[in-house]
């Protein structure tokens, strides 16, 4: 094994050491926008019961499965 070998086996380490940093943050980034557009969805969901206040409270409880 020479010399030169060697030198480019420790950049290519290095390189890849970096784009592994590069990817790992680009993931984080992208996690976070996902959790701000998830929290401003469920912020924009209307109180329901302030639509609805007609309706009897049993109203919505039971699912029928059968058919």
């Amino acid at each position: 094994m020479d010399v030169s070998s060697v030198a480019r086996l420790s950049t290519t380490m290095a390189d890849v050491g970096v784009s592994q940093e590069v990817s790992i943050a680009v993931l984080k980034k992208a996690l976070d926008v996902s959790k701000e557009s998830a929290t401003s969805l469920i912020e924009a969901i209307p109180n329901s019961s302030a639509n609805v206040p007609n309706l009897p409270a049993n109203l919505g409880r039971n699912i029928n499965t059968t058919a």
